[in-house]
């Protein structure tokens, strides 16, 4: 397994595999192609700092010296809710996919989470009817807990998004 936190001199490459994912993918994430590209370099670089928690985090797997997949973890600041982290950019090029990247990354991000204290769950969302991801998800323990109708816009029709859940404590209450 290649995966590390990946660091301001990784934007450039992070930037160009996510606009890959936004533009083949519109529908798996909330910001569209055309809103992440006109973001300057210097922000993909600020969200790959190297911050104390709570932060985000953002880990890439690297295969042949490429960056090869990525997942981020977002942490949620607010005293009555810091007990939450949330897997967020998950993406994997489709030349890169069946190896078992997705995964490792997921198994990483968890491992993040659980080395963060207080932090007792992460969640995500899922498009609905992307049976690949959400069954990935499942088998690394996330749950289905909801299903929201109408999450993203893509052009003039709207995708629904499964949230999932996964108790990193092993105690679930």
């Amino acid at each position: 397994m290649n995966i590390k936190r990946l660091e301001p001199s990784h934007a450039p490459d992070y930037r160009a595999l996510m606009l890959e994912a936004f533009e083949l993918h519109p529908d798996a994430f909330t910001s569209s192609y055309a809103e992440r590209a006109a973001l300057p370099l210097a922000w993909w670089e600020s969200r790959l700092q190297q911050k104390p928690p709570p932060c985000a985090r953002v880990l890439g797997t690297f295969r042949d010296g490429l960056l090869a997949g990525v997942v981020g973890l977002t942490f949620d600041p607010r005293e009555k809710a810091c007990h939450k982290a949330t897997l967020v950019g998950m993406y994997i090029p489709s030349r890169f996919r069946r190896h078992g990247l997705g995964r490792e990354l997921v198994q990483a991000v968890l491992a993040q989470a659980r080395s963060c204290p207080g932090v007792k769950i992460v969640q995500l969302t899922v498009t609905h009817g992307n049976h690949a991801a959400q069954n990935l998800y499942e088998q690394c323990g996330f749950v289905q807990f909801g299903l929201e109708p109408y999450a993203v816009a893509v052009g003039d029709r709207f995708v629904s998004k499964v949230h999932m859940w996964c108790d990193i404590t092993g105690s679930t209450p």
